[in-house]
């Protein structure tokens, strides 16, 4: 699969047998259910939309992209044939291996690319061509941006991120921009505000859901997106000099908007269904979007990711990916024999954290939890970390929540961080401090107190040895299988 190319992932994904074509499916609300109602299947379909009402066909939208193991791992490269545990296993230590890669596999001009088979310039820039959904029920609005990739440049250093942002469709040639403080496109956007210049920008709006991922987890400051997904591809991306803002452009993209956000200049946007399962933001002004440009694909397909009440479209996959930033955030800062991370999809992958650690002296409990409360993917829209001792699966609530009742005490065991990093989005942002920019962090010690452990009463269970022998003689009985 070249990286970048949506239709080389799409042929990859057929011939797992995971996609879906669903036809005559509305924009307005009607593809939006149909996908939340997938997210709750075992195994959700990705779900390709074709035939929608209003759009000539061939007109589509993609969701649920990298919503299984199998396309996950499709999506990093891995291979198909993984388990959910299987793939965190798979990406201990990757994600710092490919970050530290990532300069070798710099973006590759190139003169032609498949983006260039339509372009069209000032006033022919239509962005409702697209068949941009309605997502739920209580949004502001049609957002065409839930997957999509935002390129700015700092102003200083030339360094190019790469961004997911929620963006609303205004009209044919606007675009409101959600994005938070302390993200790397808002310090973009604050330099060149500081400057009084317009900052330009490149929108990807379909594309190899790689992008996607990239864009919405904790990337390295400084590290570029489109280098990252190179050194995980093992090629690097072709992309295109535009013309009119100087950044890249992805040459194998399917949708390409590109213009500038102007000083000072907001619209309304929102309100909007969030990641946490609760509508954020409405109606405040945010940024907007100038689209000067526009590419496409022919018969170009939207890369839709709306998120919801977990479980939603990206949950699964952030809370995979999030774990593993924190798993390396947690080794790279020196706490030994972390076992596992497991950021709960049930708190949207940011508002449950849970760490396994084997105890090897008194506070390593604690000093797992702060630094995994305070690391890069732990830092933002935090609530609770938890730790627990090797023997608790931290992907198991039930187990994790027997360990808090049982082996922690309220009183002994909770520590509190507070003025952390918060978000505007966060459901509770007008019961906290600043509106939400900050909150507090409620770290639980779970694991079986230090200086009691050799006395600590041990756990009820038969061995696994008894199990298997049980299980072989037995198991048919209960339908148990081998």
């Amino acid at each position: 699969m070249r990286p970048g190319d949506l239709r080389d992932w799409l042929a990859a994904v057929e011939a797992t047998g995971e996609l879906r074509t669903v036809r005559g499916a509305h924009w307005h609300l009607e593809i939006g259910a149909l996908c939340e109602l997938d997210y709750r299947l075992p195994t959700p379909w990705a779900l390709l939309f074709d035939d929608i009402p209003d759009y000539p066909r061939g007109r589509r939208v993609l969701a649920g992209a990298a919503a299984s193991p199998a396309r996950l791992g499709l999506t990093l490269r891995l291979g198909p044939d993984h388990s959910t545990l299987d793939l965190i296993q798979a990406l201990r230590g990757q994600l710092t291996r490919w970050a530290a890669r990532a300069a070798e596999f710099a973006p590759r001009e190139v003169a032609d690319g498949p983006v260039l088979e339509h372009v069209y310039e000032g006033d022919a820039v239509d962005l409702t061509a697209f068949p941009a959904p309605f997502w739920h029920e209580g949004d502001g609005g049609r957002y065409i941006g839930t997957g999509g990739l935002l390129l700015t440049r700092d102003p200083e250093t030339g360094w190019i991120n790469g961004g997911t942002y929620r963006m609303q469709l205004l009209d044919r040639n606007r675009l409101g921009l959600f994005a938070l403080t302390g993200k790397h496109a808002r310090i973009h956007l604050d330099k060149y505000a500081a400057l009084q210049e317009p900052c330009p920008v490149v929108v990807s709006l379909g594309h190899d859901p790689l992008f996607a991922l990239l864009g919405g987890i904790e990337v390295p400051y400084g590290v570029s997106e489109l280098a990252y997904a190179g050194a995980i591809a093992g090629e690097p991306v072709e992309v295109l000099r535009s013309p009119l803002t100087r950044l890249p452009l992805p040459a194998r993209a399917e949708i390409v908007a590109e213009g500038f956000v102007y000083p000072g200049d907001t619209a309304p946007e929102g309100p909007y269904g969030e990641f946490h399962g609760y509508y954020s933001a409405a109606e405040a002004p945010q940024p907007v979007i100038h689209v000067k440009r526009l590419l496409h694909r022919r018969d170009p397909i939207l890369l839709g990711s709306p998120p919801g009440r977990p479980p939603h479209d990206y949950s699964y996959w952030a809370s995979i990916l999030r774990s593993a930033v924190v798993f390396d955030a947690l080794v790279e800062a020196g706490v030994p024999d972390v076992r596992a991370v497991w950021q709960h999809p049930c708190g949207g992958a940011r508002m449950l954290l849970v760490v396994s650690i084997r105890q090897r002296y008194p506070g390593h409990a604690r000093q797992a939890g702060h630094v995994a409360a305070q690391c890069r993917g732990g830092g933002q829209v935090g609530r609770y970390v938890i730790v627990v001792d090797e023997d608790i699966d931290p992907t198991d609530l039930e187990q994790v929540m027997w360990a808090v009742a049982t082996r922690s005490d309220p009183v002994r065991d909770i520590d509190l961080i507070r003025r952390a990093w918060g978000s505007q989005v966060d459901p509770q942002f007008v019961t906290l401090p600043e509106g939400g920019l900050t909150n507090t962090r409620a770290i639980i010690d779970a694991c079986r107190p230090w200086e009691f452990r050799d006395v600590f009463p041990p756990v009820v269970g038969a061995s696994p040895e008894l199990l298997a022998r049980v299980r072989a003689r037995w198991g048919a009985l209960l339908g148990l299988g081998q």
